[in-house]
């Protein structure tokens, strides 16, 4: 039987401030747009996370009030990067972003994968037993 490589577990980095001024309905866009590429990957046969989706019910549940406030500084960024220390690589998407940035500095030196377009992410394949 011929190896196949194995599912990842792959960050999603994109923008979520960058290019906002912090307007509810485009940073929710940029959270969808870094949704759909997560699904994409799921269905490639990867586990695709975002550091929003961990990070975001944090900061509602300690009580954040605003995008930025000191609730928000001490969970949002540190919530990717332990989240980046279990996975195996990072997809970077989207435009200007200096945390998506930081993702993929950090990324490089862990010694992770870093894709920068989805077309560079082998899909998974499962073994027929």
């Amino acid at each position: 039987m011929t190896a196949v490589p194995c599912p990842q577990m792959i960050l999603v980095a994109g923008p979520y401030r960058s290019g906002t001024g912090d307007d509810p309905a485009k940073l929710q866009a940029n959270v969808r747009a870094m949704n759909e590429t997560a699904l994409t990957l799921f269905r490639a046969g990867h586990l695709a996370v975002t550091g929003e989706a961990l990070a975001l019910p944090l900061l509602e549940t300690a009580g954040s009030t605003r995008t930025g406030d000191a609730v928000f500084q001490e969970i949002f960024h540190p919530v990717a990067e332990r989240l980046l220390s279990r996975c195996d690589a990072v997809l970077r998407i989207g435009g200007p972003s200096e945390g998506a940035d930081l993702m993929v500095a950090q990324a490089r030196a862990q010694g992770k994968a870093v894709y920068t377009s989805l077309a560079d992410v082998q899909a998974a394949h499962r073994s027929l037993v």
